[in-house]
This record gives structure tokens, sequence and C-alpha cells, in this order.
């Protein structure tokens, strides 16, 4: 089981990343721009005011950025293999450097401002670490307005949020502030080989 990574090597690494921001930032400004071309609707109604943060009285869900590049990717690596049971087949996040990292959340952070996919951090209410994420996708599966994925450290790493704890407080969440009727939960409310079969429609 990997741990967490060590004080020192964290700050080491966020100056490092300090450095190469607005490179990157450029790099994932033109991955976006390509991944814009797959998804060039936006999914919720330009009068809706997208929530930035959502909390509870256990953690917090706000816009993922790359100013969270070393907690998340310090999450992301000490939790790998349970992390690689929520997409078993995309192989993430095997291999992941820091590098790769700053450039996905980089374009989570552009498609978040586009309105065309959102990306939330779930960090702990002192924004000590992160503890997980949440994505909120356009789908084409018929019957459904949206799909969320989400993670969280093991158990091991944290006792006062999971998978599940967490799937329940978004799905309040979603029902409450968003505007989609059918948000689907591929892998957990439905299983991966159902939700492959569902027909898909045209928009």
């Amino acid at each position: 089981m990997r741990t967490a990574l060590p004080h020192g090597l964290v700050t080491l690494l966020h100056l490092c990343v300090c450095k190469t921001v607005a490179v990157v930032l450029l790099v994932a400004a033109l991955i976006s721009s390509l991944a814009y071309a797959e998804s060039p609707y936006p999914f919720v109604p330009e009068s809706f005011d997208v929530p930035s943060v959502f909390e509870t009285d256990q953690f917090r869900l706000r816009t993922l950025t790359v100013n969270d590049v070393v907690k998340d990717f310090d999450a992301v690596i000490s939790s790998a293999v349970h992390i690689s049971e929520v997409w078993p087949d995309s192989g993430w996040p095997a291999g992941l450097t820091l590098e790769q990292n700053l450039i996905d959340l980089g374009w989570h952070q552009r498609e978040f401002q586009r309105r065309t996919s959102f990306a939330y951090t779930v960090v702990a209410l002192d924004e000590s670490r992160v503890i997980g994420c949440v994505y909120i996708y356009p789908t084409r599966k018929a019957s459904y307005d949206a799909e969320v994925y989400l993670w969280t450290r093991p158990p091991e790493q944290v006792i006062n949020i999971n998978a599940k704890s967490l799937q329940s407080a978004v799905q309040g969440w979603l029902a409450k502030e968003w505007p989609f009727k059918a948000p689907a939960f591929p892998g957990m409310e439905i299983a991966w080989s159902e939700w492959h079969q569902l027909s898909e429609s045209k928009r």
C-alpha cells in the first residue's frame, strides 16, 4: 500500500510546480480546445449559476484548479489501487506524473470555465488535504442528462467519508441545486456492463 508523500517532498514539488504553471496552463488551454470539439455544447442552461462550493459538516467540494495539483497528486498516488477500481478499464492513474496531473487539472479547470464539464476537489474542512474528487460530465446515454463519477481515499486513510457517503451527499446536492433530472452514476448505481449497453441519443 502506498503512503502519503513526505511533507518535505510535498513542499519541493509545490515549488517546482509554481515555476511551470504558466506553461502548462497554455498547454491545457490548447488541449481543452481540442476536447471542447468533442463536447461542444453546454449541458446546463446559460442562466444557471454553477456552484463553486458545496460544504457539509465533514468535507468541502470546491472547483478543482491547478492550484490543487500537489495535494491532488498526493491523494491520487497514495490511493492509486483504490482509485483504479472506479474506472477498471481505463488504467488510470497508473504511470501518472506530477506534470501530467498538472495538465489534467488545467484541462478540468478550463472545461469548468467553458461549462462543458465540472470537476470538484473534495477537501478536508481545514484544507489540509485532498480527500477525493467529483466529476460531472455530459452524457449521450438515453434517459440520462449527466454522468457523475467520484472517488475517495481508501478507508484506512479517511474514517469519516467513503465513496457511498460522498455519493449520497452529491446526490442530494444535485437534486437541490442543479438542473439535472436524471444524473447517472456509472459503476456505482448501474453496473459498467449495463452502462455500456445503453443506447445513445443524438444531441
